[in-house]
């Protein structure tokens, strides 16, 4: 049961200031009753955010040097889409996007946050999908990667979550919890705002203790897991046991291969935990990375697989945006099925809303339902157009893509396939049907449709002031 004090902080953040007065007087009369939760049949919701994980890395996508069971067992219990976007091509903006429903520039996180104690992140007056869960009555679990603030408002406990584990910062040491990144070296393991040590300790094997007891801690109430996992993000620490199985990989596809089927090991070990329980066909499980693969020195310069797309992390490109996927549901949702219309990571937010069967946040602008697209294949994408922007001011990556058409501006390429002119990097047009790997810029035959994208975001822009 949440805490009479967590409560009060998530009403707070919803009533009207003049309010203030006669919401006092009526906590302080009612403060001792307990919240009469009435949706305990309600679907279980486990959502998996993987760290870095490139467009092809599973079997399911096509990757044939990679094992990958407990991904591709999502795929044959459930739905595998082929046209999702992650909400942006950073960490910290990917996030916010997937938790507020809203792309990340308007969510007030357009690039990556500190990693340091003491700089906030996503703004606390964001509504969260951890606090739509929470305001349903679901019992809210946080197990992982943060990187979206590290003040008391902005961690976890203070956007929605009753209960949180793990690190703070953008990345770790899996052994001894520490962020090395930039000077001075730090440790980074909280459990619910407090500092904790578990020296040694192996912390995807962590995060899977602390998923499974989240499991077991609420019979009475379903849960919502948001189990962001820090990997296959550098530094790639695989166990010993694919160390072994991947030795005759080349570097840096071994070092990369090593750490994704640790990662599919740790997710098989919750899907069965959730057949031991019983709780299998009543858990709804997303599974998404946040962007694509790194091409970063750290992650020795690769190791992800894009397949025919251009582009990594850190830029707009297919490559850096378009990830591998999965939602599965076996009481409700088709088995063994692909869905190819247009999906963003700002969609699940919505989408989990409708298949619980919770009013939406009356804020949303970006997101939108999908669950029409997931029971019938037929149905259109609900994404008109969509528009990414990663970083602010005028130098700001954005990209727009409606129907097959895709325009980027100021655009980057972190795959290095090709060479972009001065010309490319400010207007860089494709039609992804003809040119999947966006591969030729034909902004110069086609002005009316660049003014049409233009206008687009425009729009968007706008929407924001």
């Amino acid at each position: 049961m949440p805490s009479l004090t967590l409560e009060r902080e998530f009403l707070l953040k919803r009533i009207p200031s003049f309010g203030y007065a006669i919401f006092i007087f009526l906590w302080g009369a009612f403060s001792f009753i307990q919240p009469n939760y009435a949706v305990a049949k309600s679907p279980n919701v486990l959502v998996i955010y993987t760290d870095d994980q490139g467009t092809l890395d599973a079997n399911c996508y096509g990757s044939e040097d990679l094992i990958t069971p407990a991904i591709d067992r999502l795929a044959e219990t459930g739905i595998r889409l082929t046209q999702m976007y992650s909400p942006s091509c950073i960490c910290s903006a990917s996030r916010a996007g997937l938790l507020t429903g809203r792309i990340p520039v308007r969510a007030g996180v357009p690039g990556n946050v500190s990693s340091e104690k003491g700089k906030p992140g996503l703004p606390a007056s964001e509504y969260t999908m951890a606090e739509m869960f929470h305001d349903a009555g679901y019992a809210t679990y946080h197990v992982g990667k943060w990187h979206l603030g590290f003040t008391p408002e902005t961690m976890p406990n203070g956007q929605g979550f009753e209960s949180s584990f793990g690190h703070m910062g953008g990345c770790i040491d899996n052994y001894s919890h520490y962020f090395f990144w930039n000077g001075p070296n730090r440790h980074d393991l909280w459990r619910n705002g407090t500092e904790i040590h578990e020296d040694g300790q192996f912390f995807p094997d962590l995060m899977v203790r602390e998923v499974k007891s989240a499991i077991d801690a609420t019979e009475e109430r379903p849960f919502f897991i948001y189990w962001a996992i820090n990997v296959p993000h550098y530094p790639y620490q695989g166990t010993h046991e694919w160390r072994e199985k991947y030795a005759d990989l080349p570097s840096p596809r071994r070092e990369y291969a090593e750490f994704v089927s640790t990662m599919d090991q740790k997710v098989g070990q919750i899907l069965d935990f959730l057949e031991q329980r019983k709780l299998r066909e009543e858990t709804i499980v997303v599974f998404q990375s946040d962007h694509g693969h790194s091409t970063e020195e750290r992650a020795f310069f690769g190791g992800g697989n894009a397949g025919p797309y251009r582009g990594a992390k850190g830029c707009l490109f297919e490559g850096g945006i378009r990830v591998p996927s999965l939602i599965s549901w076996p009481q409700k949702i088709p088995a063994g099925e692909t869905r190819d219309q247009m999906a963003t990571g700002c969609d699940w937010m919505p989408t989990l809303a409708s298949l619980t069967e919770i009013p939406p946040p009356e804020n949303m602008l970006d997101g939108r339902d999908l669950s029409q697209c997931l029971l019938d294949e037929d149905q259109k994408s609900p994404h008109n157009f969509f528009y990414w922007q990663m970083g602010n001011g005028n130098n700001a990556q954005w990209a727009v893509r409606q129907g097959d058409w895709k325009l980027l501006g100021n655009c980057r390429d972190t795959s290095n396939r090709g060479e972009l002119t001065a010309q490319d990097k400010k207007s860089f047009l494709i039609n992804l049907k003809s040119d999947p790997g966006e591969s030729k810029n034909v902004a110069d035959t086609h002005a009316e449709l660049v003014q049409q994208l233009m206008q687009l975001r425009s729009q968007t822009l706008d929407s924001m002031k």
